[in-house]
């Protein structure tokens, strides 16, 4: 993958200086430190800094047409690209290059907006039209790249983060209250803010279109839960057609002109996408996973037994709760938005381990649990909907007692504490957000630390704030609750923080099978039953993978990825920075929180006292919060350094 950055005028003609988009570019030179574009006109100004994956000495960019009309920038892989150029070539467009990019460029020459549709990748797209002077701006089906842009003295500023547009002389940042009070109840901000005042998040399958100074955004795509009203088909037909998608998506995913690694975590997911590229490709393949010296998050048993099995060359990083302490400014500069959660920073460990390791590009197994039905959040949703169809019964609610085993505080928890918590709202079962409300009052706990506070109940809050479709009640339940998780943590939160932005910190680009846009739509119109059957989770999965690993490992249970929290900040190994920032004195410059209650969580963690889940996530958002704040807000760099004359930099400028 790669960055993009950009300046359009909306009002009158005005060149950019070039030295402005040379630092634009300079600070995302970790997204794509090979080689360096800028276009200019007296309209628009385009830049990119190039990871190269695809034809490695002829796809620099900016790549331009046949009669120069039209100039692209490109962030992203498009993986049928070879199955496209032909199509084009037989039309009459003619290409100066092997890559994916050049296809975009001519593909929407041919067919405008909705050469979207054609599109099998992950992405984020700039495309001037000089003769129209119009920009067309794309963000691919999930989000996986990501793209950000504001207005201001009648320009519109892109870049594919946040840091590229607070170099604008006129951009500042400012925290959003309202978007903190996101992150502390949906654990990310919503689509289209950002955690900051007038910096807008492109949602994932939208695209923008400028023409004559008017910014439209317009959706291409959303996905749908709707079962055929056809004949059910049989569970062996439905898993041959998965087997052809998820072969094809993950061996489509190996296209690249250097070595391909994978994530191999020791679950299901990463070990089924791992064998498959192992019986598919006769080449030596690197893994990459995660060993954690806190045995409560330590999977690195199966990690190690997975890569024996599949004759890997396996390496990994040796994680402390240190480690994520001294990592967490640093992940939190690429990420860009605070997080109630540590599990970002050993992934950006890790792919530190895979540039060290000479590679660019890693499989890895996220959107398995969103698609297939991985998460302990949908089989609560389904025990509450049985327990709610007999509300007093004793029984029912015992089931209950096999979810979250991985939190001890929870599952070690008294029968009556666990009826007590489930059966908040129990037979509200017509809610819309009925499967996630729990979750979501439980976590908004958290906004007794808040300032500024959300006025409505969180059940109204969240409905207001969380776009259902039009088709959304005619869905299953199970339906209904894989879209929230994907348009609340999918898209907003693991895609970026754990995904995108640790990744290309380092220069790794972080390929996705399970979110093949086809495997996606097949997904979701399984039957529910072939992704939750009773408690067994990613039914259909374990049927595919039983065929291709060993029982301890697709027979296991989904244990979710997690990172240890407030030992990674409080005790004898704690980073100084942790009481500067939480001090009354720092509370009181950023203004965000409430110093009284931060000061008694405080005490509480420095004293070694067991912290709940909830307290656990405050000092997370707490200390995540102040250093955005410090690092956007009171010391961000006047001036990044520019692109010099050891970078290899293309300039394109026309009509000077």
């Amino acid at each position: 993958m790669c960055g993009i950055v950009g300046i359009v005028n909306l009002k009158e003609p005005q060149f950019v200086p070039e030295d402005l988009l040379r630092q634009m570019l300079a600070a995302i030179r970790h997204r794509g430190p090979d080689e360096f574009g800028i276009y200019r006109d007296e309209w628009a100004s385009l830049g990119n800094a190039r990871l190269s994956i695809v034809d490695l000495g002829g796809g620099q960019q900016p790549i331009g047409n046949e009669d120069g009309s039209l100039w692209i920038v490109f962030n992203g892989e498009i993986f049928n690209y070879l199955e496209l150029r032909p199509i084009l070539e037989a039309e009459g467009h003619r290409f100066r290059t092997d890559c994916d990019t050049e296809v975009i460029l001519h593909l929407y020459e041919k067919y405008g907006p909705s050469c979207l549709n054609y599109l099998n990748g992950q992405f984020a797209i700039a495309i001037w039209d000089n003769w129209n002077r119009s920009l067309f701006l794309a963000r691919d089906r999930l989000g996986i790249c990501p793209l950000f842009y504001s207005t201001a003295n009648g320009q519109l500023v892109f870049g594919s983060e946040i840091k590229t547009l607070l170099i604008h002389p006129q951009i500042q940042a400012e925290i959003d209250p309202d978007s903190l009070a996101q992150i502390f109840t949906f654990w990310s901000v919503l689509v289209p803010r950002s955690i900051f005042k007038k910096i807008y998040n492109l949602p994932p399958a939208h695209y923008l279109l400028i023409q004559g100074g008017q910014l439209q955004v317009h959706p291409y795509w959303e996905p749908d839960f709707t079962i055929p009203a056809t004949p059910e088909r049989t569970t062996e037909e439905y898993l041959e057609e998965f087997e052809c998608l998820l072969i094809d998506a993950t061996l489509l995913r190996l296209r690249a002109d250097v070595p391909v690694g994978a994530y191999l975590s020791g679950g299901l997911d990463s070990s089924t996408t791992t064998a498959i590229i192992r019986q598919y490709t006769s080449n030596s393949l690197d893994t990459f996973s995660i060993a954690f010296s806190d045995p409560t998050f330590d999977e690195s048993q199966f990690q190690q037994y997975m890569a024996a099995f599949l004759g890997t060359e396996h390496q990994v990083i040796d994680c402390t709760q240190a480690d994520i302490g001294q990592a967490f400014p640093q992940m939190l500069w690429h990420t860009e938005m605070p997080t109630l959660r540590t599990a970002p920073a050993p992934m950006f460990l890790l792919s530190r381990l895979v540039r060290d390791h000479n590679l660019k590009v890693v499989i890895t197994g996220e959107g398995a649990d969103e698609f297939l039905g991985g998460y302990d959040i949908f089989k609560e949703m389904a025990i509450r909907r049985f327990w709610a169809k007999q509300p007093h019964s004793t029984r029912r609610p015992q089931l209950l007692k096999r979810l979250y085993p991985e939190i001890a505080r929870l599952s070690h928890s008294s029968e009556a504490f666990l009826t007590a918590f489930f059966k908040q709202d129990l037979t509200d079962i017509d809610s819309p957000i009925y499967s996630h409300l729990i979750r979501w009052s439980n976590t908004a706990k958290l906004h007794r630390f808040l300032r500024q506070r959300p006025g409505e109940s969180i059940r109204q809050w969240a409905e207001d704030l969380v776009p259902l479709p039009a088709r959304f009640r005619q869905w299953s339940p199970l339906g209904q609750a894989q879209y929230l998780e994907i348009v609340t943590f999918l898209s907003p939160y693991l895609l970026c923080s754990q995904g995108d932005r640790v990744a290309m910190a380092h220069s790794v680009e972080g390929r996705f099978p399970f979110l093949d846009y086809r495997l996606v739509e097949f997904a979701n119109r399984l039957p529910p039953q072939l992704k939750l059957r009773g408690l067994k989770e990613k039914w259909l999965l374990r049927q595919l993978a039983s065929k291709r690993l060993p029982p301890e490992i697709w027979q296991r249970r989904k244990r979710p990825y997690r990172a240890p929290i407030h030992r990674s900040f409080f005790g004898p190994d704690a980073p100084t920075y942790v009481n500067e920032l939480l001090s009354p004195p720092a509370l009181e410059e950023s203004g965000l929180f409430n110093p009284l209650a931060v000061s008694q969580l405080v005490n509480k963690a420095q004293k070694a006292q067991q912290l709940s889940e909830v307290e656990d996530m405050a000092i997370a958002g707490l200390i995540s919060t102040q250093l955005i704040y410090q690092q956007f807000i009171k010391a961000f760099p006047s001036q990044f350094p520019t692109l010099g004359a050891k970078d290899r930099v293309k300039v394109v400028n026309r009509g000077t």
